[in-house]
């Protein structure tokens, strides 16, 4: 069985991070800019472990330099997840990658994010919210300077606030002013942990910054105290599989403990974080936690309600989603 017309809600994609290969390259071509390192003969990306993974896809966004690069790249992006039946999707977008966290900048660049977007919806069927994220390993300083523009754009197509990168980098903590701010703003938060940190940071996340959603969450599992109180609580895990398998953050797709926390009845929904990097798709994803774990089509039913519910759209926005999920 494929599961690639499955219609599918994704949470946990980074815009960025989801530039096929060709199309950087394509850029890279076309501003003479020499990334040649960062692509193996095949064309996919090379990288050899999670720290140079963040290199390479950083010179990978040093081909995006306008606005219309940003248009160019959501629309290849959409393109990609709706041929893998996603219809609702939420990126995350860095205001350090726009604009290089000036507010006039990113206005810019988000609105051509946005007009992308809505584009994709009309021709493509697919939906897109915006999630801004600062960059956990550049510090709480320039995470001050994207809360500060994500605060400035909130609504709309804007509606979450998150962190991302080096999750072994400070303490969360040490954001509690960004998160703060974001939260003021009326925007809806999240934040990644627990990939690399142990089940301690996803703890601290959840008491210094408050977040409704987990982005991975997957070290919870080695905290039963933990896990029950996640829980009860309700917080929903934006886990990626294929990502947390390709990077070595889990030794292998049995060992890989989203069924276990679903069972344990943890909010559990299923991303692939950064597709082309991780060679995987929707359709990837869904296919090998089948064979994994058994799951069918009624599972994946439930893991796309529960995402849904756990979208930072509104009301109207969800129950048009919700009528795309029952009419598959």
């Amino acid at each position: 069985m494929t599961f690639a017309s499955l219609p599918k809600v994704e949470l946990h994609l980074h815009l960025e991070g989801g530039a096929p290969p060709s199309f950087i390259a394509g850029l890279a071509r076309e501003k003479h800019i020499d990334i040649s390192g960062i692509f193996r003969e095949d064309g996919g990306y090379r990288y050899r472990d999670f720290a140079h993974f963040l290199t390479v896809y950083e010179a990978a966004c040093t081909t995006l330099q306008t606005p219309q690069d940003f248009h160019r790249l959501t629309l290849a992006v959409l393109e990609q997840s709706a041929a893998h039946g996603v219809v609702y999707s939420e990126t995350f977008l860095s205001p350090d990658f726009c604009g290089g966290g000036d507010v006039a900048a990113w206005r810019d660049y988000l609105a051509a994010i946005a007009d992308a977007a809505a584009i994709a919806e009309r021709s493509m069927g697919i939906t897109l919210r915006g999630i801004v994220t600062c960059i956990r390993h550049f510090g709480p300083d320039q995470a001050k300077t994207a809360a500060r523009c994500a605060a400035e754009t909130a609504g709309g197509f804007l509606t979450g606030f998150g962190m991302a990168g080096a999750e072994t980098v400070g303490r969360p903590g040490d954001f509690a002013w960004s998160f703060d701010m974001a939260r003021e703003a009326g925007l809806r938060l999240t934040c990644h942990a627990g990939e690399w940190g142990g089940p301690d940071m996803v703890a601290d996340t959840l008491r210094d910054l408050a977040p409704e959603r987990i982005g991975h969450g997957i070290n919870a599992a080695r905290d039963p105290a933990l896990v029950e109180r996640i829980a009860e609580a309700g917080v929903t895990l934006e886990v990626c599989p294929g990502s947390n398998v390709f990077l070595g953050a889990v030794a292998s797709w049995k060992t890989h403990p989203i069924k276990d926390l679903r069972d344990r009845g943890v909010r559990v929904t299923v991303s692939t974080d950064d597709p082309p990097f991780f060679d995987t798709t929707m359709t990837a994803e869904y296919d090998r936690l089948a064979r994994t774990f058994g799951w069918d089509e009624a599972d994946f039913a439930a893991l796309n309600t529960t995402a849904l519910d756990a979208a930072f759209c509104d009301s109207d926005t969800k129950a048009r989603i919700a009528k795309l999920l029952e009419a598959k």
